[in-house]
């Protein structure tokens, strides 16, 4: 299905304006899901660049909107996560404009964006908020630890350093609680179905693996 991308701004958000943009079929179905996607960068890009997976669900029937979760207050938590939290807030009451009141709203994300999808899961749970019918984590960071074995390897052929630099800018504010590293949540009963995935040469492979 051929796609159509165009760059919106949602005003009405809890914390203020936020930049977005949004991937949708041509022809999408009434009540097509809507996925809140919240891409990669190590808490170190700004701005919602090309997202290879949100063009990749619109193909195949989702309306998927892709926030940029760092430029409104910054990249050290709980920023990202109150962006994240807030933009599903908003949908949650205002799918409708998007898709149909009936769509199905769920979040995800990749690596950094993972992250924050993963923590926005965790606090609706903790929030009660009933409206998260779903999560997709592609190879989420979630071990500010770093040291699981696929992470090693990664250190051996100098991947490592990035997301170091971006675990550094994410805790800056040394914080390290279970919604900024989900990999310490004890308690995972009540959070949104997931559908976890990674790779086998992906360094971020065993702490998804771990978390799921």
């Amino acid at each position: 299905m051929p796609v159509e991308v165009k760059d919106m701004t949602l005003d009405k958000v809890a914390i203020g304006p936020v930049s977005a943009r949004v991937y949708q079929g041509a022809e999408f179905a009434k009540g097509a899901p809507i996925v809140v996607f919240f891409g990669g960068g190590a808490f170190l890009d700004q701005g919602p660049a090309d997202c290879p997976v949100a063009h990749t669900l619109a193909s195949i029937g989702a309306i998927v909107v892709v926030p940029d979760y760092i430029t409104p207050m910054g990249s050290a938590f709980p920023k990202p996560l109150e962006v994240g939290f807030s933009i599903f807030s908003y949908l949650a009451n205002k799918r409708a404009g998007l898709g149909d009141r009936k769509s199905l709203l769920l979040v995800g994300g990749e690596e950094a964006g993972g992250n924050v999808a993963a923590a926005v899961a965790l606090k609706a749970r903790d929030h009660f908020a009933k409206e998260l019918d779903g999560q997709v984590l592609l190879s989420p960071m979630v071990d500010a630890f770093m040291g699981s074995a696929s992470m090693r390897e990664a250190d051996a052929i100098g991947m490592r350093a990035r997301w170091a630099e971006g675990w550094s800018q994410y805790l800056s504010a040394g914080v390290c609680h279970p919604y900024a590293a989900p990999c310490l949540c004890s308690r995972m009963a009540g959070v949104a179905p997931t559908l976890l995935l990674t790779a086998n040469d992906d360094p971020l492979r065993d702490e998804a693996i771990g978390y799921a």
